[in-house]
Formats: C-alpha cells, sequence, structure tokens
C-alpha cells in the first residue's frame, strides 16, 4: 500500500491534470508570458485540475468500490474519503486566488472551466449531456492563457471551437477504457449511448476538423510547422478510422487519439499571439 501523501496524489488523477497544466503552459510561452506569470498561470491551472481530480475521486468512491476499481486509491481505502474530499475545496479555493492575479477576465474564465468540470463529476456524466462540460472547459483554457496576458485580450473564435472540440476527444478518450464498468454502475453518458466504435469515430471527426482549423484560422501566419502537424493530425485521424471500421476499437485507437490531440496543443501553441481576437 502507497503512502497516504503518495495515495492522495494518485488520487488526483495526476496524468490528466499533468497534461493540462502543461498544456497551459505551452500556450503561455507561446503568447510571451514573463517567467513570473507564467508560475501563476501553471499554478492557478494546476490547482483547478487537482480540484476537478479530487472531486472525481470523492464522488465516485462509491461506484468505484462496487466495480472494485484497483486505480482508485480513495475506492481501496488507502486514503480517507474525507481527506479527498477537504482536499478538493481547498484546491478550488486556491486555484480561484491564485487565477485572481492574472485579471478578472482569467478568473472567471477559470471559474467556468472549473465549474464545468466539477458539473460532470457531480452528475452531467450520466447524461446524453456528457460532453459538455469537456466542451465548455477545454475551450476555456485558451481563454484563461489569453485573458491572464498583461494585456487581456479574447481568443479568436476559431481558438474557442478548436479547444471545444479538443475537449470533447478527450471525453471520449477518458471514457472509453471504462464503459463496461460504467455500465455496470448506471453511467450512462453520451459515449456509452453512442457505442465504442461511434464514439471513437466522434472523437476522430473532433479532431479532424480541430486540426484544419488550428492551421487555417484567420491571421495565422504561413508556417511550415503547422503544415507539417496538419499532415501528422490527419494521418492519425485517417489511420484511428480505418482501424475502427475494420476492428473492435483496441489501445492503438487511444495512442492515435492521444497523437492526434498533441498536436493539436503544440500548434496552438506555436501560433502564439495569433491566437488571439486583437
Amino acid at each position: 500500500m502507497a503512502s497516504k501523501p503518495i495515495s492522495l496524489l494518485l488520487a488526483s488523477h495526476p496524468g490528466p491534470t499533468a497534461v493540462v497544466t502543461v498544456v497551459a503552459v505551452g500556450l503561455g510561452v507561446g503568447l510571451g508570458y514573463p517567467p513570473g506569470r507564467l508560475v501563476v498561470l501553471a499554478l492557478a491551472i494546476l490547482l483547478g485540475q487537482l480540484s476537478i481530480g479530487w472531486s472525481n475521486d470523492w464522488l465516485d468512491a462509491a461506484r468505484d468500490r462496487e466495480v472494485a476499481r484497483a486505480d482508485k486509491p480513495a475506492a481501496r481505502g488507502d486514503v480517507p474519503l474525507g481527506l479527498v474530499r477537504g482536499s478538493a475545496f481547498v484546491a478550488l479555493v486556491l486555484s480561484l486566488a491564485v487565477t485572481a492575479f492574472l485579471g478578472v477576465g482569467a478568473l472567471i474564465a477559470h471559474a467556468v472551466a472549473i465549474a464545468g468540470g466539477w458539473a460532470y463529476n457531480l452528475g452531467l456524466k450520466s447524461t446524453a449531456a456528457s460532453f459538455v462540460p469537456f466542451a465548455v472547459s477545454f475551450g476555456l483554457l485558451p481563454a484563461i492563457a489569453t485573458l491572464g496576458q498583461e494585456q487581456p485580450a479574447w481568443p479568436a473564435p476559431w481558438v474557442l471551437a478548436a479547444g471545444a472540440l479538443l475537449g470533447v476527444a478527450a471525453h471520449v478518450t477518458n471514457v472509453l477504457p471504462d464503459l463496461a464498468d460504467d455500465a455496470r454502475t448506471g453511467i450512462r453518458g453520451l459515449p456509452h449511448r453512442l457505442g465504442a466504435r461511434a464514439s471513437g469515430l466522434l472523437a476522430f471527426g473532433c479532431l479532424a476538423v480541430a486540426t484544419v482549423l488550428i492551421t487555417s484560422g484567420p491571421g495565422l501566419p504561413v508556417r511550415p510547422l503547422l503544415l507539417v502537424g496538419l499532415v501528422i493530425g490527419l494521418a492519425a485521424v485517417v489511420a484511428g478510422v480505418v482501424l475502427l471500421l475494420r476492428r473492435s476499437p483496441t489501445r492503438l485507437l487511444m495512442q492515435l487519439i492521444m497523437t492526434c490531440a498533441v498536436v493539436d496543443v503544440a500548434m496552438l501553441a506555436l501560433a502564439g499571439q495569433s491566437i488571439t481576437s486583437g
């Protein structure tokens, strides 16, 4: 059994938490954040993601115990449920307090994004609208970065759309491995209703559109690396669709979805100030 601090860390969904934080840092670097402000952005996003991750493990503990989830410390009893719950609320308050140093616009955007994550954990995950919190929260992630600049600016509409599409793809990627366990505990989100194959096609469709938006958005400079990203991203989409149509979804499907998503995020960071509407 891991120590209590390690178990608490594992209950925060460290993988997705780290990925979203790194994405925010990449956007901040692309936008030219000075080092101090970049640290504030990173800490704010990290705390917000920790809050969402801990609230998920706290709220899902009974469900996770029912299906014997070995990867859930709270469900296994490795860390007290009250500690996980308290940590979620402390991280929530701290994340908003830190974000306030980036300005009112960034604070509002981040508050709405975190609310989306909590709303998903509190019950939207069991509805046909399960994709909405991901679309909203991921769509607003670039806005937190652009509004948190010393000279705040709203992101261009195509950036918000691309972020929302990446969020839907992330939702499907997150849910696909757990479809069977979720069905046993009454979770019926959109991917569960569509089925594995249709959900996979939805994810790749969202990624394809997001990839095209990120490489052809108005005001974007013509850069060879963006064109390379377009080719890699669309190649991953085509490979994934072929795989889905030929056989049942496999782990390779998840890897292809993640590959395309990483390429899209890298291209957003590379676009720099071109992602703003000003």
